[in-house]
This record gives structure tokens, C-alpha cells and sequence, in this order.
């Protein structure tokens, strides 16, 4: 476990990266949707919803294949076992993922004391969101953060360990995958049955179905890490 707090340390020494460009991406996209509803008239007081509080979201998804491919080489060159440098990496990212949960969770009761900033807008307190109990949110914006960032260290330990022609393999899989389940939905017409799995939804569930595709991609990550070389 010293050894795994220490790959953290290391992650970590490139703060730009993993604090200040985050909070940037934040202030930008927050700022950017704010002026944006703010230009946009609402005379019928209609709820608005702005989604640019993804953007952090999906930066975990750039860190996430960062983390492994500059990181990755140095700790080998380093005589860092694998093992350490996977749970290292993974304890680091999870409780950032945590700290964007709460963030956003913050955030949102701001969101929601201010009338929307001040321009009936919603970014974090999103209605379907906020109307769940405290700790739902903050595990919702969890599981999506950490869902990401695995998604991305997945695909670079694949190309760590098979290099480019692994990679355009996985990625081509993974987009048939997505193809058949699209088409056996429309060839058996059960689009409507798909549409009302997903309305039942309740944030806690989708955030179950979430962790559980993180914990496979994990897994996986893992399982390839384990042949990678620098």
C-alpha cells in the first residue's frame, strides 16, 4: 500500500493537470452556459437545462489515457510493480471522482438557492437529479466521473499492450458492439420496451448500472495491464 500511495504521489506531481485544468474546464463551461442562457430570453419562465457540466466529465476520459501513457513508463523505468501502479492510479482517480461528486452536489444547492444563478437555468441541480436524496447525486456524478476516466485507461492499457492494431481492433468491437445492440432492437421493434427500461430509472439504478460497467472496464484494465510493457 506505500508503494500504491506513493504511484498516487507521482500522478499527482503534474498539478496542472489534475487540479487546475479541471477547474478551468469547470469556471469556462459554467461561465460560457451562464452567458448563454442569460442572452437567451425566458419570458414564459420555462424551466432551462444546460448540459455543459459534462465538461469535467469528459476531461476524466483524457486523464484517464494520460495517466497510463505518461505515467506508465516512468513508474516501470522506476522498478514500480504493476500492481501498485494500477491501484495507485485507481484509488487516486476514485477519490477525485468522489470530490467531483460532491463539487457538483455543492454546486447544485447553489444552483438551486439562486433561481438558477440568477437565470433560471439548470447545470448540476438537473430536476430528474435533484429531486433524489443527497447521497444519490453525489454517487451519480461519482460513477459517471470514474465511468469515464475507466473508459479511457481501458483503451490505453489496450494500446500499451497490443499498440495501434489493438487498439483500432478494440475500438472497431466496440463500435459493433453498439451497432447490434441498436439493430437487434429495431429488427425485433423493441424500441419502446428500451425507452421504458431507461424512464423507470431511478438515479440510484442507473448509478448501480454505472459502477457495474466500471467495475468490468476495471477488470479489464487490470487483467491488460498486467502484459503491458513501457
Amino acid at each position: 500500500m506505500n508503494r500504491a500511495w506513493a504511484v498516487a504521489r507521482m500522478q499527482m506531481v503534474n498539478k496542472w493537470i489534475y487540479l487546475g485544468v479541471p477547474a478551468i474546464v469547470l469556471v469556462a463551461s459554467t461561465g460560457l452556459a451562464l452567458a448563454i442562457l442569460a442572452i437567451i430570453p425566458n419570458d414564459d419562465g420555462a424551466t432551462r437545462l444546460a448540459f455543459s457540466g459534462q465538461a469535467l466529465m469528459w476531461y476524466f476520459l483524457a486523464i484517464g489515457v494520460q495517466s497510463m501513457m505518461l505515467a506508465f513508463p516512468f513508474s516501470q523505468a522506476m522498478s514500480v510493480s504493476r500492481r501498485s501502479f494500477y491501484l495507485g492510479t485507481l484509488g487516486l482517480y476514485t477519490a477525485l471522482s468522489m470530490a467531483v461528486g460532491v463539487i457538483y452536489w455543492l454546486l447544485g444547492l447553489a444552483e438551486q438557492a439562486t433561481n438558477g444563478w440568477g437565470v433560471d437555468g439548470h447545470i448540476f441541480a438537473l430536476p430528474w437529479i435533484a429531486e433524489s436524496p443527497w447521497f444519490a447525486q453525489i454517487l451519480l456524478y461519482f460513477a459517471l466521473t470514474i465511468l469515464l476516466f475507466m473508459f479511457g485507461f481501458w483503451f490505453a492499457t489496450v494500446y500499451q499492450r497490443w499498440r495501434v492494431l489493438g487498439l483500432v481492433a478494440s475500438l472497431t468491437a466496440f463500435g459493433l458492439l453498439i451497432l447490434g445492440g441498436v439493430a437487434v432492437a429495431t429488427w425485433t421493434d423493441s424500441w419502446t420496451a428500451v425507452g421504458a427500461w431507461f424512464v423507470q430509472l431511478t438515479p440510484l439504478a442507473l448509478t448501480g448500472w454505472l459502477l457495474l460497467a466500471g467495475v468490468v472496464l476495471a477488470a479489464g484494465s487490470y487483467g491488460t495491464l498486467r502484459r503491458a510493457t513501457p
